[in-house]
């Protein structure tokens, strides 16, 4: 408890004890751990709670949140929930545990997907400060990792946790973490510029002196105390610059600022006053460029940085920029907004709440960009912008981005549109899934292929990514190129052995009345047998003679004068045919009607009358092309004792006690099973059954499926 109060003295007591009681856990816990350098590895939480503590001025929840993250850290089943910790703490460490599991592959190309993974692990903002204050640790211990190691988290430092820092208005924790990666970086032209820099370090001085030679007085009239610093920029913000401009050292005018921090009461009013009044005594000796009048106590930015920016010529034509603050909003420029979480009432404080909906904004938008709540004025509403992205992992570690929503399936053709098209599958987080499975962010995917698979329009419907889309609807586009190419060459061999010829009148009339769009959607439904051969044969023929409406309507006269009945049965009656026998016909096999459905009748050629439900897949398609074969029926109002034999598929979890129940449900109502196949889909965790059931009528069919669908196992169901 000592070593806690010599280290953290600006907590409470209730504060301190709170801290000690995590520290404890932490040591016992970590224990046997030691850094790369041998040190006891207990000394890294200390050094990142004190930078939290001084550096920043969080609370001491989350001085104890970092300690209790690191203990769980390395030993997950530390149970720390039966401590008495507040949700605050709880939820800190949580966020905490989830970014360390964060391992960038390439850091470099993936910069922004990782900052917006670390945002949404980050429920409570302060995760994000927190993590980079331990950032701050490390980069102040780097000389102790491994080459490799070092190099791996400077190159992160510089694309992940600097920008955040700067975003965030941590700009003393933004300047150092600068500092120590460019002198890794880039150790020579470090040196150059550093000692540039202590070289100069007199002029600057000699510059600011001349500088408020001829304003103190007129300070010192109005009774205004303040104090002067020179603000010298970062040497890599210098190297930058000089890249940029191509200039050397001596090219950059604006390597150091001079700033007034003027001592005065907290109260707004009255720093906003005094701050413009120095601003007037600063112009009024000095030429300004209006252009580079930046007013951030007006409008402060998100972060709640405040200050005024103006860039003066003095009289040697020397430029100077000069910042000009109160020493309340230079205690914020200097450690950020999230010092004053430790105040109470401070929560629902409104510039509070504007920051820390700037925190996940910040991280959503990469700097410079129009979204970037940091590099705009302080607008009236920010709002929460909510996610429209989720972060996923390949097996191999690698971060993908996808639009929210996505599944497998999308995940699949991310990774590449040849195992898009082969995807049978994958594995979430260990858990075999199908391609329809939707991801959330944080999961890791592997995507199961087949060399047999091939994409169908139905997966338009499961895809959300645009990537997706395109792939698939180009692969359908050249599935049906192939059929239309098939379908060609068989009617021109048919045509060619029947001596005829199909005119291009002829074929657009027949485009006309089988409604098909363009040539290759009529020969691809001919190559996929949708459309039979003799069918059109008859149809050519019946174009070519100019009879196509006197033959469909005698052919349809005949059938409507007749009553079609199943043999001791009048299960079936054609509408407006009475006392007429003598045509049969047949339940269609493609879609098993069953008495009470919905149906119609439609005229074959050499097997009477078929009759179809009306939800057959090939309903409409019978319909558009043959409308003089298709026969109106309805079923007769007293039903035989007589069965109707109908298909069903379930696909049903992989339980074995499964099939017994499906059994029994069948087994309990006036239904038996004709025929029963099982074929087990390891890959997706599932039974595909298919049966064949005898039913009296669909009012049985529907008792049967409503009990089948509600069996827990049961997935899906649909008859076939």
């Amino acid at each position: 408890m000592e070593r806690i109060e010599r280290l953290f003295p600006r907590y409470d007591s209730e504060g301190k004890a709170m801290i000690f009681k995590a520290f404890r856990i932490a040591e016992a816990t970590l224990a046997t751990q030691t850094r790369s350098n041998g040190a006891p590895f207990i000394e890294h939480p200390l050094a990142v709670a004190k930078i939290a503590c001084d550096e920043i001025g969080l609370s001491a929840e989350c001085i104890a949140a970092v300690f209790l993250h690191e203990a769980t850290r390395f030993f997950p089943e530390t149970d720390i929930t039966s401590e008495g910790f507040s949700k605050d703490i709880y939820t800190i460490v949580d966020g905490l545990n989830k970014i360390s599991t964060i391992k960038p592959k390439d850091t470099k190309l993936e910069a922004e997907n990782y900052k917006k993974l670390i945002v949404s692990y980050s429920k409570d903002p302060r995760v994000t400060v927190l993590k980079i204050a331990d950032r701050l640790e490390v980069m102040r211990s780097l000389d102790m990792f491994p080459k490799l190691s070092r190099e791996r988290k400077v190159l992160e430092t510089m694309m992940l946790y600097i920008p955040l820092a700067h975003q965030l208005g941590l700009y003393n924790i933004k300047s150092e973490m600068e500092d120590i990666y460019f002198r890794h970086a880039d150790p020579e032209q470090y040196r150059a510029i550093t000692n540039k820099l202590k070289s100069t370090e007199r002029d600057r001085q000699k510059l600011m002196t001349q500088f408020i030679e001829p304003l103190k007085q007129k300070l010192s009239d109005e009774g205004i105390q303040y104090k002067l610093k020179v603000r010298t920029k970062t040497a890599l913000s210098i190297y930058k610059k000089m890249q940029k401009q191509k200039v050397g050292f001596e090219g950059v005018y604006d390597v150091f600022a001079i700033r007034f921090i003027i001592d005065c009461e907290a109260d707004r009013e009255l720093e906003h006053a005094l701050c413009w009044k120095v601003f007037s005594y600063v112009t009024e000796e000095y030429e300004s460029d209006t252009r580079r009048l930046r007013d951030w106590i007006s409008n402060p930015k998100p972060n709640g940085y405040e200050s005024l920016h103006i860039t003066v010529k003095n009289k040697e034509g020397s430029y100077l920029e000069v910042q000009i603050r109160t020493k309340r909003m230079d205690d914020m420029a200097e450690s950020g907004l999230a010092s004053h979480w430790s105040y109470k009432g401070i929560r629902h404080e409104a510039t509070l709440d504007k920051w820390l909906t700037a925190v996940r904004r910040a991280l959503e938008n990469p700097i410079g960009s129009e979204g970037d709540p940091m590099g705009a004025y302080y607008e009236d509403e920010l709002l929460e912008m909510p996610t429209k992205e989720i972060f996923v992992f390949t097996p191999t570690g690698e971060l993908r981005k996808l639009t929210a929503g996505a599944t497998v399936l999308d995940f699949a053709f991310d990774i590449h549109s040849n195992l898009g098209i082969k995807c049978t599958g994958g594995k979430v987080n260990g858990k075999a899934v199908r391609i329809n499975e939707k991801l959330k962010t944080g999961d890791v995917v592997e995507i199961m292929s087949g060399k047999n698979q091939k994409p169908s329009s139905d997966w338009l419907n499961i895809v959300v990514t645009s990537k997706a889309k395109t792939k698939i609807k180009q692969k359908l586009s050249e599935a049906e190129f192939q059929k239309a190419s098939d379908g060609k060459e068989l009617l021109g061999r048919r045509l060619k052995n029947w001596k005829m010829d199909l005119s291009d009148d002829v074929m657009a009339e027949l485009l006309k009345r089988l409604k098909y769009k363009t040539i290759n959607a009529f020969y691809a439904a001919i190559g996929e047998g949708e459309l039979d051969v003799a069918d059109v044969k008859n149809m050519i023929n019946d174009l070519n003679e100019g009879n196509t409406d006197q033959a469909g309507t005698q052919e349809n006269k005949n059938v409507t004068k007749a009553i079609v009945q199943e043999k001791g049965s009048d299960d079936i009656l054609v509408i407006d045919a009475k006392n007429v026998r003598g045509i049969d016909y047949r339940m269609a096999k493609c879609c098993n009607p069953v008495f009470g459905d919905d149906v119609f009748g439609f005229v074959t050629r050499t097997e009477g009358i078929k009759i179809h439900r009306m939800s057959c897949p090939n309903a409409g398609r019978l319909m558009d092309m043959y409308p003089y074969r298709i026969q109106k029926v309805k079923w007769s109002e007293n039903p035989s004792s007589g069965n109707f034999q109908t298909g069903l598929r379930v696909v049903a979890a992989l339980e074995p006690s499964v099939i017994n129940e499906i059994m029994d449900i069948i087994n309990s109502f006036r239904a038996s099973l004709r025929s029963f196949n099982v074929s087990e889909n390891n890959r997706n965790g599932t039974y595909d059954i298919t049966m064949k059931i005898a039913v009296p009528s669909n009012l049985e069919l529907d008792k049967v499926t409503s009990q089948l669908r509600n069996l827990r196992n049961v997935i899906k169901i649909n008859r076939i």
